[in-house]
């Protein structure tokens, strides 16, 4: 079968590889949809610390079942939509202890530290599997990303009192928006793209600042009378949002983080303790979050067709990185099509 290998910095090549055969307690699935997402193309670039090249990349998945193991009982059928949880976890640390599996210390997140997705076929323990409801194949490969910015704001305990500030309008800064704004918070969005920032607006963000044009503390402080953001999302990454998210946050404020950091911060700590600031980390999702997700896409409200960028074959994988890499602002969320 079809596989996409990211070998070496900077080259993609399409593999054939075995089918897997399906097992006991597992279901094998036909991979129909794939997302790029921004540690893919880390990969791509050679920047990501958690990958040891080849891989074959892809944790957000739309697809079909075809088969099903034995000893699996489920309602799942042949022909059934599905999305999948790429987390691994070991049920022994104290994060599965505390039934927090999506921060297990030895997680093996699919494409990152284990072979991903992007091949036609995947065979995966009947646990993983998430059925699709009336949801599409392509809907579904919005789900798991989305659903990181679900988990950053219920980690934050957003309320229909906040003002939630995020950085970031990529995929998961945009669950974040999203979530926080059905939870009736009043939502700032920030970003450098005004394509995203545009974006940003329709799935519910009230206000939007581009970091690029506008001082974004002087406009901060004009929105929210200078007390600063209840709750601030970083989902980006960078040294200048890590440190801008302390500045933003209100006193005894929460800043959840979600972003990776590619380089040490120094931060100025004495705003950790003036302020009283809550700071917290959020790592990947739950199965919660996912079922959140998928209830708000089953609403038909959101365009998912202006978050997908591009859809390319799976032939056309380097293009499709190399297009990313050379105009990132422009780029949303790009699907391999199996």
């Amino acid at each position: 079968m079809k596989a996409i290998k990211i070998v070496k910095e900077g080259r993609v090549e399409i593999m054939d590889i075995p089918q897997p055969t399906v097992k006991d307690g597992h279901v094998l699935v036909k991979v129909d949809y794939v997302g790029f997402c921004g540690s893919d193309l880390n990969t791509f670039r050679g920047l990501n610390p958690l990958v040891n090249l080849p891989v074959i990349p892809g944790h957000e998945i739309g697809a079909t079942v075809v088969e099903l193991g034995t000893n699996v009982t489920t309602d799942l059928k042949v022909g059934t939509k599905v999305t999948v949880n790429p987390y691994s976890n070991c049920g022994v640390c104290t994060a599965c202890k505390n039934n927090r599996p999506n921060a297990c210390r030895y997680n093996e997140t699919m494409g990152v530290q284990r072979d991903g997705a992007m091949t036609e076929y995947l065979v995966l323990p009947v646990e993983k599997i998430i059925a699709g409801g009336q949801l599409s194949s392509k809907e579904l490969a919005l789900v798991e990303p989305m659903s990181v910015g679900f988990h950053a704001v219920d980690r934050a305990s957003v309320t229909d009192s906040d003002i939630v500030l995020v950085f970031g309008c990529g995929m998961i800064g945009v669950g974040a928006i999203i979530r926080s704004a059905l939870r009736g918070a009043t939502v700032i969005a920030v970003d450098v793209s005004t394509e995203k920032l545009e974006l940003a607006k329709k799935l519910g963000a009230k206000y939007t600042i581009n970091s690029a044009t506008e001082d974004l503390l002087a406009r901060l402080d004009v929105l929210t009378q200078s007390m600063g953001a209840d709750v601030v999302i970083e989902a980006v990454g960078r040294k200048e949002t890590y440190l801008a998210a302390i500045a933003a946050a209100a006193y005894t404020g929460r800043v959840l983080y979600i972003g990776y950091a590619k380089e040490a911060i120094p931060f100025d700590t004495q705003f950790f303790v003036k302020k009283e600031l809550d700071i917290s980390g959020s790592r990947n999702a739950t199965a919660k979050d996912f079922a959140a997700v998928m209830n708000y896409l089953k609403m038909k409200t959101c365009p998912i067709e202006e978050l997908i960028t591009a859809i390319y074959r799976a032939e056309d994988a380097q293009l499709a990185l190399e297009s990313w890499l050379n105009d990132p602002g422009r780029v949303f969320r790009l699907l391999i099509a199996f």
